[in-house]
């Protein structure tokens, strides 16, 4: 757990170094959060970024899909999990001491806002992109759902594919948790 936790920090550390150096106007542009999934990048909205964890167990929950691992208590909070791997339809693989979680705060279609976990392969970088770095998503009709794909964006010459995190975890197959929360909070009052 500490090397995970030097790892992160070693790695938030570089990124920041980074943060200016994509975008000379970098004052107009927001800063992402990359992790890896399978050799390839991702990036969130930094702002949408509550902590990195190492992996631990999360409690399971009877009857949920397979890409949601559990829950686990965050100082109170109780956050569902998200192997995002998995729910991209990625195979599974063997968490590592560099599997990480980022907890993220996500705002729902109707406005509310909760906090949910999802589960990479490992945190890469932290980047400055303006919205004109930014290419759309490929147009894939109505084959594969790319509504929570926010764009495509080229970086030190790789691609990165920037996620609307609000999107993707309001899915309907993503259960929405807090009533569970407020039910454990006041059983244990």
């Amino acid at each position: 757990m500490q090397a995970n936790l030097k790892a992160e920090n070693a790695v938030l550390g570089n990124a920041a170094s980074n943060v200016e150096g994509i975008n000379p106007n970098a004052h107009e542009s927001d800063q992402y959060l990359t992790f890896i999934m399978a050799g390839e990048e991702y990036g969130v909205d930094i702002l949408c970024v509550q902590e990195i964890r190492g992996w631990e167990s999360a409690t399971p929950l009877p009857n949920a899909p397979s890409h949601i691992k559990g829950v686990i208590n965050l100082r109170g909070t109780i956050v569902p999990i998200v192997d995002l791997r998995q729910c991209f339809g990625m195979e599974a693989i063997d968490y590592t001491p560099v599997t990480v979680v980022i907890v993220l705060k996500v705002k729902s279609e109707d406005g509310e806002h909760r906090i949910m976990g999802i589960v990479v392969d490992a945190v890469s970088d932290v980047y400055a992109l303006s919205e004109s770095d930014m290419r759309p998503p490929p147009d894939l009709s109505n084959a594969v759902n790319t509504d929570f794909v926010k764009g495509l964006v080229n970086v030190q010459e790789k691609m990165v594919i920037l996620l609307d995190i609000d999107k993707l975890l309001t899915l309907d197959d993503v259960p929405n948790l807090s009533n569970l929360a407020k039910q454990i909070q006041s059983s244990t009052n």
